[in-house]
């Protein structure tokens, strides 16, 4: 027996394997005895072996650098991470009260404004914000339901308890990676994945696809389905094409369809075939270059017409990206409360808005000790870390906060939790989050578990791929 574990050093962190004494959690033992079995050759096989299908399968990620866009093979740890299916029961009661939520708040700030004409929010929050799309003023879609598909960053603190990160309403991405990571850890860990009752994840194709057929506006049984890509140098490609492929739906550019009297049409060889459904993967305004960015390339002429004449159902629908926004996150728990008369079961990570005058004073005196974020931004980019940060870059972020409040809120530095990774030292804890997927239409589905993503680098805490972050299987497990 090896123990890999001789030196693994968790510091102050939560780490979620082993605990302050320096033992197993009970759920996490068995994955402590399976690498103790393992010689440091058997882990770098399997290592090998993960890295070998990731390049036979072709799952890659697009970075854009300095201009040029660099495809790179998926980066996942093998060791996977691991939740009780008790702890998880109460996450997906949480994510789909909290979507519940945020669709009743979508809903109402384009149509009866109940919320804003109660100030529980600042009218100018809304009416300023780079997301709200006043073209959809009065739309009332299917179910009342505009964000069907969201994927919510949650993160642990150090006392282990979930905390809501970020709602991500536009145009979620990494579902794909998820699925992808349970087939390779499948594969090169299998004597470990059959010691553990994992909830499984592969059914989440098939409730995507139930949930989209469920917004057809046409009484038909097979609804033609397409999804809607920018193209092949979109850097979630991968993942549209390999959702397209397991729904078995038609995966499409905006070149592809037409609108004939306020109908969508799918070109094909055979002539024209009516669209009933769209999954999008595109931003708001190169949707329609009739009604947003009239240079859109990308978009189709006229669809905006259609889905308001409920010819055709988009997901997400137009302007669902309103709740989309890191200012308005602050204030889910007390939509919670006036939609829908319940107490949030999943918290916020405490944070300052900027466009208050007497939180924003408080930022720009304490930046060195709080993490700011603009608005609108993913990925990562656009943050300062000011525990980590210099003075000169502090001082630019005042600067940028005092030219627009708005796009701004902060939150303190977070001692995110750890779980442990395969590096050329052995194992090291690293910081990670987690990405669950929540469908929302009819019916709410949440997937058990989600993309875990791992900041790789020591002492960082950015876990975005783009930024040299990496990822793990997640196993909710009884």
């Amino acid at each position: 027996m090896t123990d890999h574990w001789y030196q693994y050093s968790k510091e102050k962190y939560y780490d979620e394997v082993i605990n302050c004494e320096g033992n197993a959690y009970k759920p996490t033992r068995k994955l402590v005895s399976y690498t103790k079995k393992l010689l440091a050759s058997d882990i770098k096989e399997r290592v090998t072996a993960a890295e070998s299908a990731i390049k036979t399968l072709g799952i890659t990620f697009t970075v854009y650098s300095d201009g040029e866009n660099i495809d790179r093979e998926w980066p996942l740890d093998i060791l996977p991470r691991i939740i009780t299916s008790s702890e998880w029961s109460v996450v997906q009661k949480g994510l789909i009260q909290r979507l519940t939520a945020l669709n009743h708040f979508i809903n109402d700030v384009y149509n009866e404004q109940k919320i804003l004409k109660d100030k529980l929010l600042p009218r100018a929050l809304i009416e300023n914000s780079t997301n709200f799309r006043k073209e959809c003023k009065g739309i009332k879609p299917l179910y009342g339901v505009w964000a069907h598909i969201c994927g919510t960053d949650l993160i642990r603190d150090k006392d282990g308890k979930f905390y809501v990160l970020e709602d991500n309403l536009r145009v979620p991405s990494g579902v794909s990676y998820m699925l992808e990571n349970r087939k390779i850890t499948k594969r090169v860990l299998p004597e470990l994945f059959e010691s553990y009752d994992v909830q499984p994840l592969r059914d989440y194709p098939n409730k995507l696809f139930e949930m989209l057929v469920s917004l057809s506006p046409n009484q038909t049984d097979t609804p033609e389905i397409v999804v809607l890509t920018p193209g092949i140098y979109n850097s979630a490609y991968f993942e549209h094409s390999f959702l397209a492929q397991q729904m078995g739906t038609e995966l499409v550019e905006g070149a592809d369809l037409v609108v004939e009297n306020d109908h969508v049409f799918m070109r094909t060889v055979s002539g024209l075939k009516k669209v009933d459904v769209i999954y999008r993967r595109l931003d708001d305004l190169f949707l329609d270059p009739n009604v947003f960015k009239p240079e859109s390339v990308i978009g189709v002429p006229g669809l905006m017409q259609a889905w308001k004449k409920n010819n055709v159902s988009i997901a997400n629908a137009p302007g669902a990206g309103v709740a989309d926004d890191k200012v308005v996150y602050t204030y889910v728990p007390k939509m919670i409360e006036y939609y829908l008369s319940e107490k949030p079961i999943l918290s916020n990570v405490p944070s300052y808005v900027c466009s208050d005058k007497d939180q924003c004073k408080y930022v720009l005196e304490h930046l060195d000790q709080l993490v700011l974020k603009p608005a609108n931004e993913s990925g990562g980019y656009g943050m300062l870390i000011g525990p980590q940060s210099t003075k000169k870059e502090q001082n630019q972020f005042k600067q940028l906060i005092k030219k627009d409040p708005r796009n701004y809120i902060a939150q303190p530095l977070l001692s995110l939790s750890t779980c442990p990774v395969i590096t050329n030292n052995g194992l090291r804890p690293r910081h990670i989050d987690l990405r669950p997927f929540i469908l929302q239409a009819e019916q709410s589905y949440v997937t058990a578990g989600g993309l875990t993503r791992v900041a790789m680098r020591p002492g960082s805490y950015v876990v975005n791929s783009s930024q040299g972050g990496g990822s793990k299987d997640t196993w909710v497990v009884d």
